[in-house]
C-alpha cells in the first residue's frame, strides 16, 4: 500500500477522500504484458475505488527488467490512475 495525495471519490452519496492505493499482479505472461488489480481507500481503509489496469510494450519491458520493480509498478499504476504518491 502507499499513501497518495488525497482525491475525492464519490461514494454511497458523498464525497471521501482516497488517501491510499494498494495494487497486486494478478496475471503476468512473463513475456509481454501484467495485469494488476488496482484498489483506492480513505484513510480508514474504506474501500472506494477498484479495477483492473493492464501493462504493456515498453512499460512491460522497463516493469520485468528494473531492479525495483515493485515500485515501477507502483509508479506506473499511479500515473495510469492520474494519482500523485507521496
Amino acid at each position: 500500500m502507499k499513501q497518495i495525495q488525497p482525491i475525492s471519490i464519490w461514494y454511497n452519496g458523498f464525497m471521501v477522500a482516497a488517501t491510499i492505493f494498494n495494487m497486486n499482479s494478478i496475471n503476468d505472461n512473463l513475456t509481454s504484458s501484467a495485469i494488476f488489480y488496482y484498489q483506492l481507500f480513505s484513510s480508514d481503509n474504506q474501500q472506494l475505488a477498484e479495477g483492473n489496469i493492464t501493462m504493456t510494450g515498453f512499460d512491460y519491458e522497463a516493469y520485468s527488467s528494473s531492479p525495483d520493480s515493485n515500485n515501477y509498478a507502483y509508479q506506473w499504476g499511479a500515473t495510469q490512475l492520474n494519482l500523485t504518491l507521496v
